[in-house]
């Protein structure tokens, strides 16, 4: 059994955004031929994708083809839309999130849920998230790793936070919003260094901001691995301990006292990396994730797990399906035959 919590799904369609809201900014899908569509934003080329990037049928046709058992659905990060008016925000979030609702339910043994939520109007973020798990049955959310000028620390999201422990909504954090322009521009920095870079500062935050201390039932994943942040943790560590002033402001638990809280998923492409990254973590907390159907997803989600020397068969069932099930709050006989 797999099931994978890190990929993302467009409609194959939705309204003119421009036409809805007055104004720029949002991606537009025009199908172009069979199997390829083309993304655009403000009548500019944005990302050719596939078929699977919007056809349930030709994922569980992937899915198959791979052995995965289950895909958590979550939205393309760009769709976020936090710079937008929030009730704008929040009705597109509605369309996301009544898109994937009627996937899930043609595919009820193959699909389950993120959420998408108007993180910028945290009043109208708790509304969402409470339709997403009370009436459509989502196990959770996908937030980004920062909102606008706050970061996932801001007192402004506390109440998203404290709704997210009473509903038992896990949150999944994926990057985005990273610099594009300037000394960014070549080579696919922003997503090969700034992705990395922008999820160990949202971790950073959750940890120093003491979020994991207030809210102490949260449940939450953070994409790609965690980024940089296992990797730099034991700077983290140091920076708290000798410079208090600076680090220890708003919660006194150290950084490595909080890793055995957060979750993770397993992309990050490397053996010797997967390891290090359970070896911090533990083996409880790393969940497969692919990103699929995108190019820097791992294309055979799991292989990397099974293929990996000196995994126990019992480690390998925790990363590909057992966390994700504790994660999640699923129950996998209504998954698995």
């Amino acid at each position: 059994m797999k099931i994978d919590i890190h990929n993302h799904i467009l409609p194959r369609e939705w309204p003119n955004l421009k036409e809805r809201y007055g104004y720029d900014g949002f991606l537009q899908m025009h199908h172009t031929k069979c199997g390829q569509s083309e993304l655009m934003k403000d009548g500019e080329h944005f990302r050719t994708v596939q078929a699977n990037c919007f056809c349930p049928e030709e994922r569980i046709k992937d899915m198959d083809a791979t052995g995965v058992t289950v895909q958590a659905l979550s939205t393309v990060p760009v769709m976020f839309s936090y710079w937008a008016k929030p009730e704008d925000t929040l009705d597109l979030c509605k369309i996301l999130n009544d898109d994937l609702s009627s996937t899930i339910a043609r595919h009820p043994k193959r699909f389950v849920g993120l959420g998408t939520l108007p993180m910028q109007a945290p009043a109208f973020a708790v509304q969402e998230m409470r339709r997403c798990v009370k009436e459509l049955g989502f196990p959770g959310v996908q937030i980004g790793s920062h909102v606008n000028d706050w970061n996932l620390d801001a007192q402004e999201l506390r109440e998203f936070w404290r709704a997210a422990e009473e509903l038992e909504c896990s949150v999944f954090v994926h990057p985005w919003d990273m610099e594009l322009g300037g000394r960014m521009k070549k080579y696919w920095a922003p997503w090969l260094v700034g992705m990395p870079g922008e999820t160990a500062h949202a971790i950073q935050c959750v940890l120093f901001g003491g979020v994991l201390e207030q809210f102490p039932k949260l449940k939450i994943c953070f994409a790609h691995g965690g980024g940089a942040f296992p990797y730099t943790i034991g700077r983290m560590q140091h920076g708290f301990k000798c410079r208090p002033d600076l680090c220890a402001t708003d919660t006194s638990i150290p950084p490595l006292e909080q890793v055995g809280k957060i979750f993770t998923d397993s992309l990050v492409h490397d053996e010797r990396a997967l390891k290090y990254l359970v070896e911090i973590l533990g083996e409880d907390n790393v969940v497969l994730g692919s990103d699929y159907p995108f190019p820097l997803g791992e294309q055979h989600p799991g292989k990397l797990i099974e293929e990996t020397k000196d995994f126990s068969q019992k480690k390998k069932d925790k990363l590909l399906f057992e966390n994700a099930i504790k994660f999640l709050g699923l129950q996998k006989k209504n998954y698995y035959d």
